[in-house]
C-alpha cells in the first residue's frame, strides 16, 4: 500500500492557520453565548431563555448577529472617525493573537514559541489599547470615563495575573506552553504518576489569582466598572452600534474562551491526559489520534472554566472603584508574590 504525501505551499499553510484560528476563537464564543448567556443565566433566574429560533433557541445567536448586521453603523459627529472605527478591531485582534500560541494537541498548534506564555500575556494586554481608544474617540464623557476606568483596572490586574503564572513557569522550568502541558501529564505526585501532576494541585493559589484576574480583564461582574450600565450607560461602548458593537460583543466572549483555554493549559494539563495511562514517556510517544481528541479535551476544560467565570458574573454584585483597586494592590499582588517566592524556594530545595 502506498501513501501519497502532498506538500502544502506556505500560502496554503497560512490559509489553514487563519481558518483554524477563526474556528478556535468563534466556535467557543458561540458556545459560551448559547450555553451560559442564553441558557445558564435564564435557569438561574427561573426562566427558559430564547426558545423560538431553532430547537431550544439554538439559532438565537444567528438571529442576533443578523439583527446587528442590519443596523446602521452610526458615529458621533465630533468623534475621531478613523480611530473610532479601529477600536473594536484592536480588541478582537488581540484575541486572535492570543489563541495563536495555545497548543491543542501534540502537533495541533499554530506556533511553538519557546517563550509562549510571555508572548501570550503581552498580546493579551493589547485589548486595553482598543478599549482606551474607543473611550477617547467617542467624544462622549461617559465613554471616556469608561475607557479610563478600564485602563486603570486592566493595568492593576495584569500584574497579579503575570505573578500567578510565574509559579507555573518555575515548576515547569519553561515558558513554552507545550512543555508546560507535557510537564503536567508526565509528572508525579509523591511518586504516583496515575494522574500526572496538574499544577492546579500545587499552584491552587496561583490558579485562584489567575481566574480572578481573568474576570477583571474581561470587565465582567464584579469587575464591570468600565461598563457599569447604571452609571456610565455601557461605558466605552455607549456610542457603538450595529456591526462594530457586534465585534465588541464577540470579542468579550471569545476572549473569555481563550483565557479559559490558557488557564486549562497552565493548570489543568491542556489538551493532554496522563501519559502513564497509555505508557507514553514523552511527547514523541503520543499517538496521532490525540491531535483529534486533544482539541475536544481542551474544549471540555475550557467550558468548565468558563462556567466558573460566568457563574461569578451572574451572581456577584459590582465592586466600588476603590474596593476594586484595593483588592488588586493590597490582596492579590502580595499573595501572588508570596506564592511565587514559596514555589521558588521549594523548587530549589526539592
Amino acid at each position: 500500500m502506498t501513501m501519497l504525501a502532498v506538500e502544502i505551499p506556505y500560502w496554503g499553510q497560512s490559509l489553514f492557520r487563519v481558518l483554524g484560528g477563526l474556528v478556535a476563537v468563534l466556535l467557543p464564543a458561540g458556545a459560551i453565548v448559547y450555553l451560559f448567556l442564553f441558557k445558564m443565566m435564564s435557569f438561574m433566574q427561573s426562566r427558559l431563555g430564547p426558545m423560538e429560533a431553532g430547537p431550544y433557541g439554538s439559532m438565537q445567536l444567528l438571529a442576533e448577529v443578523g439583527k446587528w448586521m442590519q443596523k446602521e453603523d452610526l458615529a458621533p459627529e465630533a468623534a475621531d472617525h478613523r480611530i473610532f472605527k479601529m477600536a473594536p478591531l484592536i480588541v478582537l485582534v488581540s484575541t486572535f493573537l492570543l489563541v495563536a500560541v495555545i497548543p491543542f494537541g501534540p502537533d495541533a498548534l499554530f506556533t511553538n514559541f519557546s517563550v509562549g506564555i510571555f508572548y501570550g500575556l503581552a498580546v493579551a494586554s493589547v485589548s486595553v489599547l482598543g478599549i482606551l481608544v474607543a473611550g477617547w474617540a467617542s467624544a462622549n464623557k461617559y465613554s471616556l470615563l469608561g475607557g479610563l476606568r478600564a485602563a486603570g483596572q486592566l493595568i492593576a490586574y495584569e500584574l497579579p495575573m503575570i505573578l500567578a503564572v510565574l509559579g507555573v513557569v518555575i515548576q515547569a522550568g519553561s515558558m513554552n506552553l507545550q512543555t508546560i502541558v507535557v510537564a503536567q501529564n508526565t509528572g508525579e505526585i509523591f511518586g504516583f504518576s496515575g494522574i500526572g501532576n496538574p499544577f492546579i494541585l500545587t499552584q491552587f493559589i496561583g490558579f485562584l489569582i489567575f481566574m480572578i484576574a481573568v474576570q477583571a480583564e474581561l470587565t465582567q461582574a464584579p469587575f464591570d466598572m468600565p461598563i457599569a450600565e447604571s452609571e456610565l450607560v455601557s461605558g466605552y461602548m455607549t456610542e457603538y452600534s450595529g456591526f462594530r458593537f457586534l465585534i465588541f460583543f464577540i470579542a468579550e466572549f471569545a476572549t473569555a474562551g481563550v483565557f479559559a483555554m490558557l488557564a486549562s493549559v497552565l493548570f489543568l494539563g491542556g489538551w493532554g491526559i496522563p501519559f502513564e495511562w497509555f505508557g507514553w514517556t514523552s511527547i514523541d510517544d503520543v499517538d496521532n489520534w490525540m491531535n483529534i481528541v486533544g482539541p475536544l479535551i481542551m474544549f471540555t476544560k475550557m467550558l468548565l472554566l468558563t462556567f466558573i467565570i460566568m457563574w461569578v458574573r451572574f451572581s456577584s454584585p459590582r465592586f466600588r472603584e476603590d474596593q476594586l483597586q484595593t483588592f488588586a494592590w493590597k490582596v492579590l499582588i502580595p499573595l501572588a508574590l508570596a506564592n511565587t517566592a514559596i514555589t521558588a524556594i521549594l523548587k530549589v530545595a526539592f
